[in-house]
């Protein structure tokens, strides 16, 4: 049987995307091929446990919840992560897919919810970005910039437009917790007639303070 590298298996609420403000079981798989210079999971960038597919799925179901997503680190590194996702939609879930744009997102299964985080230039990480993964995005989808200042966002701007992500699906510009104001991304957006999501992490603000299990 299938095992995966979990990292922690929790009930919340959803924290960030169209998903935000809804319960949700986050399934964090361990492991990352990024260092994103503001990363808030480091801790799940390696180790974890061994569990097999129907143990996590036996995790998720004792939680009175029918959402789930998987998130990491980077979920896509480990290859039985497509199995896990298509075993959570088959059991009924609405299943959301978290990753860092940096992975094939093609072989997914088209009912999980993919929620694609391209880097920007503070992460140190934008290199990695695999822009054809837009090919592969459906209207239920959504792509999310993390913004640390106006650099990021110039860059998020640009790729907004290059990559016709309004076309395709929806886009959340979302500032680093600590480091660009809510308010200052608020009126660089409203200035310049974006139509994007501003996305706040709201499980930052409900449990200030906690990085784990929220």
């Amino acid at each position: 049987m299938s095992e995966l590298k979990v990292s922690e298996i929790f009930l919340s609420i959803q924290g960030e995307g169209g998903a935000a403000g809804l319960p949700c079981v986050i399934v964090r798989l361990a492991g990352c091929n990024l260092r994103c210079d503001w990363c808030d999971t480091a801790y799940a960038q390696q180790g974890g446990q061994a569990m097999g597919i129907e143990k996590i799925l036996a995790r998720v179901e004792q939680f009175p919840c029918r959402r789930v997503e998987v998130t990491g680190g980077e979920p896509l590194l480990q290859p039985a992560a497509l199995e896990l996702l298509t075993a959570l939609c088959d059991r009924g879930r609405t299943v959301l897919l978290e990753t860092n744009g940096s992975q094939d997102i093609s072989a997914v299964d088209s009912r999980v919810v993919k929620i694609v985080d391209f880097k920007c230039p503070s992460s140190g990480q934008q290199d990695a970005n695999r822009w054809s993964n837009v090919a592969a995005l459906a209207p239920r989808d959504e792509v999310k910039f993390v913004l640390a200042d106006r650099a990021d966002y110039d860059y998020a701007k640009e790729k907004l437009a290059a990559c016709n992500l309004r076309g395709r699906c929806t886009v959340i510009f979302s500032p680093v917790f600590g480091r660009l104001d809510s308010a200052e991304l608020a009126r660089w957006i409203l200035a310049d007639g974006l139509d994007v999501r501003l996305g706040l992490q709201l499980h930052k603000i409900i449990w200030p303070g906690r990085d784990r299990g929220v």
